[in-house]
């Protein structure tokens, strides 16, 4: 491994970025985000988190006091889910595993957040089927891709659109999360409705098809998302929510720039936020994936939207705003970024390479280079062995 070539090294020591902030109930030191990172090392059957490198790996990641970790996806059900390799918090043994990772995270003086994340049509259709699960969307048989349907028609699981009552459910299981979560230890947790899930296929047109209150207008689109932050919000407090969109997102066949209202829709969930938020119930953050990044299996710089931005945000939500994507290779328009004094800044696949990667971007030090290969396989290579600045340096790392 290496340095990654031709970053250019810009300290943002001197900046917002290294001001202390008020997250919910933590008092942050700073604002460098760890996000939402998958990782598939949970165990099968069961998606328990990693029992032998998961707390290391998350120990690792939040030794810089005052960090904020949000973790990688966790279903909140069986049902939620449909990958064998991601973590669960609905189950003891799940909720077990992660207590002892919050506490790891807690005794570093750090925070963290857990992701609710429900894969919808995203999900393995076979996978489902052979635990005797639905195959669930907005929609029925509106299939992301050919590859989804044959999945779905040959494991006999077409795709369904998710009746009113297992609406009701689902948001059941979003609360069920949301306190197991609280009560294993965590400071928070974001509702994930971003990137082509299960939430993000009602919001968009592409995947909605609906004619009932939950399709058609912009108004009914959004309802399953806010009914979800409404139920989430009254089980924990406000407080202790956060939210995450991604308006310019194209994974998992979304729209993104390329519909005409996409900023119409993502400013009316906003807007309806906000007016919760000026009712008392302000949520924690909303965190944005940012349209220099439409797909996360792209590639740096591959399949950028540059025919808008973020930024219509910040005029109609006025809390907390985590922006994330491809931005540890551009500190300069970090710097712009957090001259905003409400702006937290993401750093996704570098924080998977560089554990210490707050003091290096504090300091403007080099990267540690990605191995893309172990992102999501079933080893602690890849996982709990990227080195600090200094062991890189005594390893002989060059740019």
């Amino acid at each position: 491994m290496s340095f990654v070539k031709d970053l250019p090294h810009i300290p943002l020591g001197d900046t917002n970025l290294f001001k202390p902030i008020k997250v919910g109930n933590n008092e942050l030191l700073h604002r460098v985000v760890m996000p939402p990172l998958t990782r598939m090392r949970a165990t099968h059957p069961g998606n328990v988190p990693n029992k032998d490198w998961a707390v290391e790996y998350y120990g690792q990641r939040s030794e810089r006091p005052g960090t904020l970790i949000i973790t990688e996806g966790a279903f909140p059900s069986a049902q939620s889910g449909g990958y064998d390799n991601a973590p669960g918090i609905w189950s003891k043994e799940q909720c077990e595993q992660w207590e002892k990772i919050f506490k790891k995270i807690h005794e570093n003086k750090s925070f963290v957040w857990v992701q609710l994340w429900v894969l919808g049509r995203q999900a393995f259709a076979d996978t489902l089927a052979r635990d005797g699960l639905r195959y669930d969307s907005a929609s029925d048989e509106v299939y992301m891709s050919e590859e989804q349907e044959e999945r779905a028609k040959k494991s006999d699981n077409p795709q369904h659109g998710i009746t009113k009552e297992e609406i009701k459910q689902y948001i059941k299981d979003y609360v069920q999360a949301a306190k197991n979560s609280i009560a294993a230890g965590a400071d928070g947790v974001e509702i994930h409705s971003a990137n082509g899930y299960l939430l993000n296929q009602f919001l968009d047109p592409i995947s909605n098809k609906r004619t009932d209150e939950y399709g058609g207008t912009i108004e009914n689109r959004a309802r399953f998302t806010l009914e979800v932050v409404d139920a989430v919000v009254d089980a924990i407090g406000a407080d202790k929510v956060g939210i995450r969109f991604s308006p310019y997102g194209t994974f998992g066949t979304m729209s993104g720039g390329a519909e005409p209202l996409i900023v119409a829709q993502y400013a009316y969930v906003l807007g309806e936020l906000e007016k919760r938020a000026a009712q008392g119930k302000r949520l924690s953050f909303v965190h944005l994936v940012e349209p220099r990044v439409t797909n996360p299996f792209f590639v740096e710089g591959q399949g950028e939207y540059h025919g808008g931005t973020n930024d219509f945000v910040y005029s109609i939500w006025k809390g907390l705003i985590i922006r994330a994507g491809n931005l540890a290779l551009h500190p300069e328009v970090v710097r712009d970024m957090v001259e905003n004094s409400r702006t937290l800044i993401g750093y996704g696949r570098y924080f998977i390479s560089n554990p210490d990667i707050v003091d290096r971007v504090e300091k403007g030090l080099p990267l540690n280079s990605y191995d893309r290969d172990t992102f999501y396989a079933m080893t602690d290579k890849g996982y709990t062995d990227y080195p600090t600045y200094d062991k890189a340096v005594k390893l002989g790392y060059k740019a």
